[in-house]
C-alpha cells in the first residue's frame, strides 16, 4: 500500500485480521488502528495527522472508531484520505457487552443530531467573544480615566483576569471546532482568541488537549496526569512512584503544598515557559509571531501608565490569578476521578470514569465556560457548549442502563474533592514507600 507500515501482503493477503495480530502493531514505528471495522496502517502517516501523531499512537492496536467520530466534524471528507491506508478488515469483537454500549452510544449521538444540538448559536458566541473585548477595554480605560492608585489598579486587574480566564474557555470552543461549520473559520478564531487576546500557543494547546480528550486520566497517555515529578494522582500512580523511588518529593504532604505551587505557579511559570518552547522547537513561527503581538500590545498600552517593569508585574499578577481560576475549575472534573492504565474501554465508560459534572447555574456556567458539563463535553467534544446541558438526561439514562456511574457535584464539593483526592493519593504513596524502602 506504500503509505503505511507493513501492509496486507506481509500477512499472507488475508482479508480478515485477528485482534491478536492487530494488537501487535502498537509501537512507535508500527501502528495499526481500527475504524468502523477496517484496519488501517498509520505507521508513517501518523506524523502528518492534523491532530498530532500522539493521539493516533494512543489508539495503536485498538479500535479508534468512537474517538474518530467524536473528534471529526467532516467524517466523509476525512474518510476519503484514509482509503489508501486500509489493509483489511478486523475480526468481529467477542466483547458483547461492550459492543452493546457502543451501539447505544451511536444511537445517543444520532438523537443529539436529530435535536440539532451540534448547531451553534451565532448570538451566543458573538456575546462570548464580545464580552472578552468589552472587559479588555474596561481594564485599559480604568487606568486611562482613574489613574494607577490601588483601587483602579485592583479593578483593572480584576477586569483583565476575567478576560484571560474567559478567553481560555472561548478559545476552547474554537479549538474543538464547535462554533463554525467551516473549520477554517474555527482555526482562524482560535488563533485570534488564543494568540492575540490570550497570548498563548494554539499548537501547544492542540498537542496536549487532543491527547487528553482521547484518553482522559489514562497513565502514560493523558498529558494532564503526567505530573509525577510534583504530584501523584489516583491509586496506581502513587504505587508506581513509590516503588521506583526516583523523586524526592514528600507526596504525603502534597495536599498542603498544592496551594503553594499548584494554582499560583502553573500559568506564570510552567505555562509561560511552554507556550514559547513548544512552537519554537517545532518551528511554528506563525504561532510565535501571533503570540508576540499580544505582548507588544501589553507593553504599548500599559507601559505609559505603569512603566515597563510595572506592566510586566501587572501581567504576571493577572497570570497568577488566572492560574488559580483555571486550576480549580479544570482539575475539579478530573483529579478526583479514576486515574489508571489504559483498559481500552468503550467511549462512554472511558469518559465517565475520568470526568464528573458540576451543578448547573448561571454563575457556574459562566465561571467554568460550561465545563461544569464536563461529562457531556467529553462525550461530544464538538458540540457547542450552550447545548451540553440538553444532553444530560439522555446521558444519565444511558449510564443507568449500562451501570456506568454518573457523578454531579456542587462547585464547592468539586473543589474540596481535589484536596481530598491529593491527600488520599499521598497517603497511598507513603504507605507503599514505607513498605518498599523503609525496613
Amino acid at each position: 500500500m506504500g503509505k503505511g507500515g507493513r501492509g496486507v501482503q506481509d500477512l499472507g493477503a488475508v482479508d480478515v485480521i485477528s485482534w491478536d495480530e492487530i494488537k501487535k502493531h502498537s509501537k512507535d514505528e508500527d501502528k495499526w488502528i481500527v475504524i468502523d471495522g477496517t484496519v488501517y496502517d498509520v505507521s508513517k502517516w501518523a506524523k502528518r495527522h492534523p491532530g498530532g501523531p500522539r493521539i493516533i499512537s494512543h489508539y495503536a492496536g485498538q479500535d479508534a472508531t468512537e474517538a474518530f467520530r467524536a473528534f471529526h466534524t467532516d467524517i466523509k471528507r476525512v474518510s476519503k484520505y484514509m482509503t489508501p491506508l486500509g489493509i483489511g478488515s478486523a475480526e468481529k469483537s467477542k466483547k458483547i457487552d461492550e459492543e452493546e454500549i457502543k451501539r447505544d452510544f451511536v444511537e445517543l449521538r444520532r438523537r443529539a443530531e436529530k435535536m440539532d444540538l451540534f448547531t451553534p448559536s451565532k448570538v451566543f458566541f458573538s456575546f462570548i467573544v464580545g464580552h472578552l473585548i468589552f472587559f479588555e477595554i474596561l481594564a485599559y480605560l480604568t487606568f486611562y480615566y482613574f489613574g494607577t492608585g490601588w483601587l483602579p489598579y485592583l479593578v483593572s486587574v480584576i477586569f483583565y483576569t476575567i478576560v484571560q480566564s474567559e478567553a481560555g474557555w472561548s478559545q476552547h470552543d474554537f479549538g474543538h471546532l464547535s462554533v463554525f461549520k467551516d473549520n477554517r473559520l474555527n482555526h482562524a478564531m482560535h488563533s485570534f482568541v488564543m494568540n492575540c487576546i490570550k497570548g498563548a500557543s494554539t499548537s501547544w494547546w492542540q498537542h496536549l488537549h487532543n491527547q487528553h480528550h482521547s484518553k482522559p486520566n489514562v497513565l502514560n497517555k493523558d498529558p494532564d496526569v503526567r505530573v509525577e515529578k510534583v504530584f501523584v494522582l489516583g491509586e496506581e500512580m502513587p504505587k508506581r512512584v513509590a516503588k521506583e523511588n526516583k523523586s524526592w518529593m514528600p507526596y504525603n504532604w502534597q495536599h498542603t503544598y498544592f496551594f503553594a505551587i499548584g494554582p499560583p505557579l502553573l500559568f506564570p511559570v510552567y505555562f509561560q515557559y511552554m507556550i514559547f518552547k513548544h512552537p519554537i522547537v517545532r518551528r511554528n513561527w506563525l504561532d510565535v509571531f501571533l503570540m508576540t503581538t499580544f505582548y507588544i500590545k501589553m507593553l504599548v498600552l500599559y507601559s505609559p501608565f505603569l512603566g515597563v517593569f510595572g506592566a510586566i508585574k501587572y501581567y504576571f499578577l493577572i497570570r497568577c490569578l488566572e492560574s488559580h481560576w483555571f486550576v480549580w475549575v479544570s482539575q475539579s472534573n478530573h483529579i478526583p476521578m479514576e486515574i489508571d492504565e489504559d483498559k481500552e474501554r468503550p467511549w462512554l465508560s472511558l469518559q465517565l470514569r475520568a470526568t464528573c459534572d458540576v451543578e448547573k447555574s448561571f454563575f457556574n456556567d459562566w465561571f467554568t465556560g460550561h465545563l461544569n458539563f464536563q461529562i457531556e463535553h467529553h462525550l461530544f467534544p464538538t458540540m457547542p457548549r450552550h447545548n451540553l446541558y440538553k444532553m444530560t438526561p439522555y446521558v444519565k439514562e444511558l449510564c443507568a442502563k449500562h451501570g456506568v456511574p454518573y457523578k454531579c457535584k456542587t462547585l464547592s464539593e468539586a473543589f474540596i474533592d481535589i484536596v481530598k483526592s491529593l491527600k488520599h493519593s499521598g497517603e497511598i504513596w507513603h504507605a507503599y514507600y514505607q513498605s518498599y524502602h523503609v525496613s
